[in-house]
Order: structure tokens, then sequence, then C-alpha cells
């Protein structure tokens, strides 16, 4: 049974997976989508976004 998600969705999950606090059942239903695509935009914006964020963070810091 396979189902389109919705980029908000993944987002949400692609985020709770990267703080490590997604619990099995949602982690279930996100490999019961139709396409990893989704994810995988969801996931490279949140790490690009992280990435900037530390150095920004640092920048700051440091003089």
């Amino acid at each position: 049974m396979s189902k389109k998600t919705p980029f908000k969705t993944a987002f949400k999950s692609a985020l709770s997976a990267l703080f490590g606090v997604q619990n099995s059942s949602k982690h279930k239903e996100d490999f019961e989508s139709e396409t990893p695509f989704p994810y995988i935009l969801a996931g490279v914006i949140l790490v690009i976004g992280l990435v900037l964020m530390l150095v920004a963070v640092v920048s700051a810091v440091v003089p």
C-alpha cells in the first residue's frame, strides 16, 4: 500500500529523525511512502540549514 507524502509531513519526519526522537510507528509509515524524494529533499535542506547555523554561530563567537 503506497501513498504520496506531502513535503510538510516529510519535513517533520526528517526533523524528528535528525534529533533521534521518531517513534517506530512513524518510521514504518515513512517507509510505506510512494517515493523517498520528499524525505531526501527535507534531509538535505535540514543538513544545509544545520551547517549554515553552525557556521554563523562560530563566526559570531570567534572574532
